[in-house]
């Protein structure tokens, strides 16, 4: 049963092959068996699974139906859920049990959707290893030395080792897509907007996403397809119609026009992952694409720009954490500063703590014009490439990432070698725009991932390619050892 994609238990709960309370059962008993390796999970909702997994065979036996009905997931821990833990992996939140759920959680519960647990991630979202939680760090089940990618290492790596068939993540500068290339999966940010952001926990919230994180472009769709929608709760959220994500994925790619950026190929990309992209390129091709070489110019400046607005907006965001109204306070305090500050220190990891230094750095009187708004003009730049040359293609491709899983530790003394990892992914969450990963491949039996950006909204046609990719290869079938 654990073998099963997300289309496939649709299928068999449809037939009556099996029922939802059969599978959660299973499930939860290989995650008790598994996840001592892996530290995937933070909390496990046993009771609320099964009792979601009757009430989802009650709603099919009075006719019901829907994809998700009865589906078995997880939501990455800082989406809320009312009555359960939501830690955003930090000591900060440890003890605090959100009050409502959050839009994604409900919508997905609406949907019939069982969830079995909230699964770990860098505390606050802040990393691309998921070595700074709280909660300890995640390991990769393709091996177990290597990190599983971050934020969202916790949702990639339980499904990775099949502990469930599909996850929710957030994406705030390749969270999503990242975890995804380290550990086999399809990953997708979807556009600005398109997932309500409401009881999401804030990270950085003019780039912060969430998705779907699954084993194929076709169950990204269909857990897509409970996430997106418009919410008068969340001030950015769009109010667009969601197109059926799952009806457009077998469109024919003739004439599909695929952009591969030069600047994408630096020295700074492992010539073993650029030979696996070239790969995919041709197999598009032999499906119809058609292929050309455009330019992104002011993609170096990237990186720079994020870590400028990205930290200045979480240390406003983080601002709220102060020892005095919910999360973490710190014993005995002497006077309202010492609460304050003693209350932060104890409460942050040492991350999370950089990053609102840098933050509150950037934004003060004597540097924002100089740091600040310089980068919200390169972001400006940035988006205006894409637009540019959207013109001439209708999406792009590249690698996900520079380099596979790198080893636990590997980069902890030196953070900014962690950053720059992000250097394809950060570029879409800067402009906004949909990306998704999708398995191409390995290097020293490590996965590596082939990423897809397309116009806003175009979520449809990247799983379309995705698809399409992945019925004419078998790269997203393949099991990590003992998994």
């Amino acid at each position: 049963m654990h073998q099963m994609t997300l289309a496939e238990i649709a299928r068999g709960l449809a037939d009556k092959k099996f029922s939802s309370e059969e599978l959660t059962k299973v499930l939860l008993a290989r995650i008790a068996q598994l996840d001592p390796q892996l530290n995937s999970f933070i909390s496990l909702t046993e009771d609320l699974a099964l009792q979601q997994a009757k009430a989802a065979d009650a709603r099919r036996a009075n006719g019901e139906s829907g994809a998700l009905l009865g589906a078995p997931i997880a939501h990455k821990d800082l989406f809320c859920t009312q009555g359960i833990r939501t830690s955003c992996g930090s000591k900060m939140l440890d003890n605090f049990k959100a009050p409502y759920d959050a839009t994604v959680v409900a919508k997905l519960a609406a949907a019939g959707a069982v969830t079995l647990g909230k699964t770990n991630m860098d505390e606050f979202a802040m990393g691309s290893a998921n070595e700074s939680s709280y909660y300890g760090a995640v390991k990769n089940p393709w091996n177990l030395e290597h990190v599983p990618g971050g934020s969202s290492g916790g949702s990639a790596a339980a499904v990775a080792a099949r502990l469930l068939p599909a996850a929710t993540a957030t994406d705030t500068g390749g969270s999503i897509r990242q975890p995804a290339a380290f550990t086999n999966l399809t990953g997708l940010k979807p556009t600005y907007g398109r997932v309500s952001r409401w009881g999401m926990i804030a990270y950085a919230s003019s780039l912060d996403q969430g998705g779907p994180l699954a084993r194929t472009a076709e169950d990204c769709a269909i857990l897509l397809q409970g996430m997106a929608g418009f919410d008068a709760n969340d001030s950015t959220s769009i109010d667009e119609p969601v197109p059926d994500y799952s009806a457009s994925l077998n469109t024919s790619l003739q004439g599909l026009r695929i952009g591969v950026p030069k600047e994408y190929f630096s020295a700074g990309l492992d010539p073993r992952i650029a030979e696996l992209i070239h790969n995919s390129v041709k197999e598009l091709e032999k499906l119809g694409a058609v292929v050309k070489e455009i330019s992104l110019p002011n993609m170096q400046h990237a990186i720079p720009a994020y870590y400028v607005i990205a930290p200045a907006e979480a240390s406003s965001n983080l601002s709220r954490f102060d020892g005095v109204r919910f999360g973490y306070r710190c014993e005995d305090p002497k006077n309202l500063e010492d609460l304050y500050k003693r209350s932060r220190g104890e409460g942050f990891g040492a991350e999370v703590q950089r990053r609102i230094m840098v933050g509150a750095y950037a934004l003060s009187a004597g540097y924002y014009d100089a740091y600040y708004l310089k980068a919200q003009k390169i972001r400006r730049l940035v988006k205006n490439d894409f637009m540019a040359a959207f013109t001439e293609v209708d999406i792009i491709l590249g690698p996900t990432t520079p380099n596979p899983a790198w080893k636990l530790g590997a980069k902890n003394s030196d953070p900014v070698a962690a950053y720059l990892e992000d250097v394809y992914t950060i570029t879409a969450n800067l402009a906004g725009l949909p990306g998704l990963s999708m398995p191409a491949g390995f290097v020293d039996g490590l996965p590596v991932g082939v990423q897809l950006l397309a116009p806003y909204f175009q979520e449809g046609r990247l799983l379309n390619v995705a698809h399409q990719y992945q019925l004419n290869t078998d790269w997203h079938t393949r099991t990590p050892t003992g998994f």
